[in-house]
């Protein structure tokens, strides 16, 4: 029994120095409510929020991104949003890395770090700690690309990337480009983005799901508010302060069609009823690679998030974790 306890003893210690800083991830397809329950979960167990949106980096991007406002900003600090200007290129690997310093901030200071958001690579890129090469934007390439339809860029791509381009979207100019900036500049397959190092902190995996038809309901009636907010002028405000169209577009969703309607490419209609299906489409697909993550736990409410963030805490205690929240 004595060695049996000492050997018991020796598990817990070695399971306690092995133990990560905590982390807890809120991810789902756009309009679920990750955020306000982001939001709630923060006040709830003394946490502060990490932005996961690849748009929400941008200044100026903030009706057509659902950028968190002013007052929701101020019942919880956030963090990586409003980071560069449009014109701007900020990359995977510059979010990873900005990420995981505030994280460990927010950690360093007994706080509980929230990620939040909905763009999958993202937060990959965090809890799995990818190896991403940090490809620096090439000019000249760009340029180059610039000049050609999306049709033909698709076809370099495949070229490049015979086994991932299927893996890119292939309707997002943007992305199109910087695979092809990372697999011609770099050398490096697209694969190569998704080999996970060691494991940075313990994370909490937590998915918001919404029925179809109640997350359509939800996406149409957003998409309402955000024209009523001025979603519109927001985007004439950022072609007058230089973004190209080109450049609008190349942002996809709410920005690709109503920069399409201002030039007359589509009259206000056609882009509105266009919009809703792209966003649509857009969240079935972020409900696709968020599926494939075993780890998720999919949860409908806040009460059922806040069960399981307070189930995790308390198994972190027991086995000795690191502060970071209230258990």
């Amino acid at each position: 029994m004595e060695a049996n306890h000492v050997r018991s003893a020796a598990s817990i210690r070695k399971a306690r120095e092995q133990r990560k800083s905590p982390l807890v991830a809120i991810v789902g397809p756009t309009a679920s409510g990750k955020s306000e329950i982001a939001i709630e979960l923060a006040e709830e167990f003394n946490g502060e929020i990490v932005s996961a949106d690849s748009r929400q980096v941008y200044r100026g991007m903030d009706i057509g991104t659902g950028k968190v406002l002013p007052e929701q900003q101020g019942r919880i600090p956030h963090y990586l949003l409003d980071v560069v200007e449009p014109n701007d290129t900020y990359t995977v690997a510059q979010f990873q890395q900005a990420a995981v310093e505030q994280i460990k901030d927010i950690q360093e200071r007994g706080r509980l770090p929230f990620l939040a958001g909905g763009t999958g690579l993202y937060v990959q890129a965090v809890v799995d700690n990818l190896k991403i090469p940090a490809v620096p934007p090439q000019p000249k390439l760009r340029a180059a690309l610039a000049k050609l339809p999306l049709a033909d860029l698709v076809k370099r791509l495949k070229a490049v990337e015979p086994v991932d381009y299927a893996t890119i979207d292939l309707k997002n100019r943007r992305r199109v480009e910087r695979a092809i900036e990372i697999s011609e500049s770099g050398g490096v397959p697209i694969r190569e983005m998704r080999k996970r190092g060691a494991e940075l902190f313990d994370t909490l995996l937590i998915g918001i799901v919404r029925p179809s038809g109640e997350l359509e309901t939800r996406i149409g009636q957003r998409l309402k508010e955000r024209v009523k907010r001025g979603m519109v002028e927001e985007v004439k405000r950022l072609h007058e302060r230089g973004v190209t169209w080109e450049k609008l577009e190349s942002f996809g969703l709410e920005y690709r069609r109503i920069a399409e309607y201002l030039q007359g490419k589509l009259t206000y209609e056609e882009a509105m009823q266009q919009l809703g299906q792209d966003i649509i489409k857009f969240s079935k697909r972020q409900m696709t690679w968020f599926k494939r993550d075993q780890r998720i736990h999919w949860v409908e409410s806040n009460d059922e998030a806040q069960q399981l963030v307070s189930e995790w805490l308390v198994n972190r205690a027991a086995l000795g974790g690191t502060p970071g929240g209230k258990p």
